[in-house]
Order: structure tokens, then sequence, then C-alpha cells
């Protein structure tokens, strides 16, 4: 595994790459730039790089209306995945997500996503529902966080 380097978004450089791997990995719900920056100033947004070469990226959002657990996704392209990056950048984003809220921690993962599923699952991960975008075919499955036996 090549160094990871991961850094919030804070310029068009990694705006556009966590554009890239988002709209890569979820093609249903494409997201324009100005979608990411009107989420990046509510949401923590980071890009994750093997060296200099992109590999993925992550969203920690905080608590809503909507629920008290804060929600967590990790996103890792298809041809960097099995390779320790997903899980070095879901551990950042989840330490994140549990200074922001006690409540929970929550995921949610295109259904057609197995991969992603099954490294949720993984996790510790259970799902919950599933629901659909309006307009949109395939569900997205939201899953929550089991907490962890003292």
């Amino acid at each position: 595994m090549s160094e990871l380097r991961i850094v919030p978004v804070g310029d068009d450089v990694t705006l556009l790459d966590w554009q890239r791997v988002h709209n890569e990995i979820i093609p249903t719900a494409p997201l324009s730039v100005d979608d990411i920056r009107e989420r990046a100033e509510r949401n923590v947004l980071e890009v994750a790089y093997a060296g200099d070469v992109l590999i993925g990226c992550s969203t920690v959002r905080p608590p809503s209306e909507e629920t008290a657990a804060a929600t967590v996704i990790a996103r890792v392209l298809p041809e960097h995945r099995r390779q320790g990056y997903g899980t070095a950048i879901y551990e950042r984003s989840l330490a994140r997500g549990r200074e922001l809220s006690s409540k929970g921690i929550e995921t949610h993962i295109l259904a057609t996503n197995e991969d992603g599923l099954r490294f949720a699952k993984s996790h510790g991960f259970v799902e919950v529902e599933s629901y659909l975008l309006p307009g949109d075919t395939i569900p997205f499955i939201e899953l929550r966080l089991e907490p962890q036996p003292d």
C-alpha cells in the first residue's frame, strides 16, 4: 500500500477529485460542483490519495433534524479496493463522526455497490432501511453501526 494522504476539500482540484470519486461510485445521483460546494459548508468532505494518485473520498455529516446520528461515508475507486485504503479512510471518518455525535453512526450505500455493502457489514453496520431518491430506480441502503460491547 502506497502512503495514504487524506486532505480536506479546500480548492478546485480537491473539489473536482471528490466529485469524480462520488459520481463514479454513485452514478445514479451525480453531484455538480455547486452541489459539492454547498455540502462542504455543512459536512466534512475529504479526498484520499496514494502518493499523487486519487483513490477515494469521504463524507462526514453531522447530526440533523432527521437523525441524531452522524453519517460516515467512505468511498474507494474500484481499482484501489482491498488494499487497506478503505479501512484507513473509514477509521479517520468514524473518529470524526464520533466527535460530532454520541447518538450513533450511520452510512448510506447504493444497493448495487456490493463491495461497499460488504465492507460496511464487515465493520459492524446493519441494514436499517432502503429508500429511493426521487426519479431513481436503484435504492440506497441505510445502515447503522451496532454499538460495541463494553
